[in-house]
């Protein structure tokens, strides 16, 4: 059997696409040279990263006023309620919004129903227009309400989640579907280097060379706490001085941090980190406040001119620094 010659670098590291099919979202990389061991290092690092840490947009919630109850049918259509709901789930979204938003299908029948009739926001994209939702065997009208959310990982529907006509769907947040890496040697005793090959399947949210840029990207800000050079303790007991500072009026009580330490914790704490709500998020990272310090550098007059941002969102975000890293705030407005 041949085998395909590839060039590579005999310097410093390198990577390359070698490979790219567009019918079925697949790419094949390579980063070379690499000293033994080195390869499986970062080859079982970035599938982690590219399988688990990587945000997908999904559709999360349907609702129709004439869905009496996930398991019925209705007179007209061919499927099932359960199993529409189970074809909205194969849908691919692409969006960088991460708080939710709606989308909409309200068509007439007779006619098969295709992704491509849902109405989404000039900012979301459905990607694969042809995934069938359902058929509509009689003149009927089927309209259905959508919500949709950019979120990473999985969320599993719970019985008690169904609310007015309502329903949940099974979402998975993850835009890589599949991921390999092999791994070649050359070279002979001490000499030995090593090639690692990446093969990448996505949804077509992202392209296989989104996902490697975005999952280093992210792997890359998880690894940055490390990079300190003394061991960093937010969680301070009680017998330590606690940090204090004023509702609204970060940046004047931020001056007098006395600790050099705090100061260079809080740079590489990232708003991620905070779990906050998706929209406050995507509030802030418009705003360009990455990190706690970037946040903590902010007064009440530029965190309430951020679009969308409102008074309850900024008690929100209080709480949770008082709550998970002991930063105690006041309740009055200096």
């Amino acid at each position: 059997m041949a085998r395909d010659k590839i060039r590579v670098s005999t310097r410093r590291p390198q990577w390359k696409c070698v490979e790219s099919k567009t019918d079925n979202y697949y790419g094949r990389f390579i980063l070379s040279p690499l000293m033994k061991g080195q390869a499986d290092t970062i080859g079982i690092a970035m599938r982690r990263a590219l399988l688990g840490e990587i945000e997908a947009t999904c559709i999360t919630r349907a609702k129709s006023e004439k869905i009496p109850h996930e398991y019925s049918t209705i007179v007209g259509i061919q499927e099932s309620i359960h199993e529409i709901l189970m074809n909205l789930k194969e849908v691919v979204v692409r969006s960088n919004l991460y708080g939710p938003f709606e989308g909409f299908i309200c068509v007439k029948g007779p006619r098969c129903v295709t992704a491509q009739d849902i109405i989404l926001p000039s900012y979301a994209k459905i990607v694969n227009n042809t995934q069938h939702i359902a058929s509509l065997t009689e003149p009927i009208d089927l309209c259905i309400a959508l919500q949709i959310e950019r979120n990473r990982g999985s969320r599993i529907k719970t019985p008690n989640n169904f609310q007015d006509g309502s329903y949940p769907i099974d979402a998975l947040f993850m835009p890589v579907r599949n991921v390999n890496h092999s791994i070649h040697s050359y070279g002979n005793g001490n000499e030995k280097q090593e090639i690692l090959f990446l093969e990448i399947w996505t949804d077509g949210s992202l392209t296989p060379k989104e996902a490697l840029f975005v999952a280093s990207r992210n792997l890359i800000d998880l690894l940055i706490p490390f990079l300190h050079e003394e061991e960093e303790n937010l969680h301070l007991e009680d017998n330590q001085d606690k940090v204090s500072l004023p509702l609204f009026t970060f940046h004047n009580r931020f001056i007098d941090l006395s600790k050099n330490k705090i100061q260079k914790s809080l740079k590489y704490i990232f708003i991620d980190q905070l779990e906050l709500p998706p929209r406050i998020y995507n509030c802030l990272k418009k705003s360009n406040i990455h990190t706690l310090l970037d946040l903590l550098n902010k007064s009440q007059e530029d965190l309430m001119k951020m679009d969308h941002f409102r008074l309850e969102d900024a008690k929100q975000i209080f709480d949770t620094l008082k709550k998970r890293f002991a930063i105690d705030l006041q309740k009055k407005k200096r």
